[in-house]
């Protein structure tokens, strides 16, 4: 495995609470990445010796403010490259938006700010647009991250980080219960391969407050508050992990046919068959399929 990006899910808290989250980001949501445990992340990720971007994510990151800046300040010292995901609520105005970006100003290398009808009224798009301005007039590249509507035939859902654009709504976490419904739905026995995530040769994973190393997000390879991130990659075994390796070989519909479900005949899509049959996984896996945060509980 040569992974060249880390993810940091800063909080699973955020200000919004919208239907297509697939991590359940929402003010009840607690928790959050101290300064000192993102340094612990980051000496593993110098240790490790492939890494090239780090990212701050969410829920929200800004509502840690001081803690993402520090973040960010100390990523960038150690020579990777920044990104940063945010829905721009503290762009409340021109002047505002820019206080809130100029200590990233130099640092970040990719700004993606979530802007549709998820994130609020207009107002959130003029949130989004003043963001979107000030960070030019700063130098920090932007881009736009846009959810459709799941209804919208024409949306399709993009791999990894979402580029500028609109994308369409992957079924998993709160979107699952949420938003599953208003698609057509398709035979379980169709979804024959994960279609957005390489789970032999990650690219780039994600890592929450608690440790955890998500190949997908609620499917965990190893804690690094346990054993170190160098470790976990080196020993990084998917064939033989009872989840990963069906997912492999067939699957969504193989991890369903391995273990005798799906409950029901229809999915929205195959994120949708894998989140469901995962979730009735979990107390047989629990090692692999958290945290809590993940599942919606």
């Amino acid at each position: 495995m040569t992974l060249t990006g880390l993810h940091l899910l800063l909080t699973y808290q955020c200000n919004f609470e919208c239907d297509h989250c697939f991590v359940w980001g929402g003010p009840e949501q607690s928790g959050t990445m101290t300064i000192a445990s993102i340094r612990r992340i980051l000496d593993q990720a110098d240790e490790l010796g492939t890494i090239e971007w780090i990212y701050f994510e969410g829920g929200e990151a800004f509502l840690y403010y001081p803690v993402l800046v520090a973040g960010t300040r100390m990523a960038a010292e150690r020579g990777y490259q920044v990104g940063i995901v945010t829905n721009a609520y503290w762009a409340t105005d021109e002047e505002d938006a820019s206080e809130w970006l100029k200590p990233f100003a130099g640092l970040v290398q990719s700004l993606s700010i979530s802007s549709d009808d998820y994130h609020g009224d207009d107002e959130g798009s003029a949130r989004s647009e003043r963001a979107r301005d000030e960070a030019a007039r700063l130098g920090i590249p932007v881009n736009v991250i846009s959810i459709g509507q799941p209804e919208a035939a024409s949306c399709e859902p993009a791999v990894g980080q979402l580029p500028g654009g609109e994308s369409g709504v992957v079924f998993r976490g709160r979107a699952a219960e949420k938003l599953a419904s208003l698609v057509t739905p398709k035979p379980w026995e169709r979804f024959t391969e994960c279609p957005w995530e390489d789970l032999r040769e990650p690219g780039r994973m994600h890592v929450d407050h608690f440790g955890n190393l998500h190949l997908c997000q609620g499917l965990s390879i190893g804690n690094l508050e346990r054993r170190p991130l160098r470790q976990i990659c080196h020993d990084y075994d998917p064939t033989g992990d009872p989840v990963i390796g069906a997912l492999l070989d067939g699957g969504p519909a193989e991890l369903a046919r391995r273990h005798g479900l799906p409950d029901r005949e229809d999915y929205a899509d195959a994120c949708h068959l894998c989140y469901e049959v995962r979730r009735s996984l979990r107390e047989r896996y629990p090692e692999t399929l958290t945290p809590d945060q993940m599942y919606g509980s």
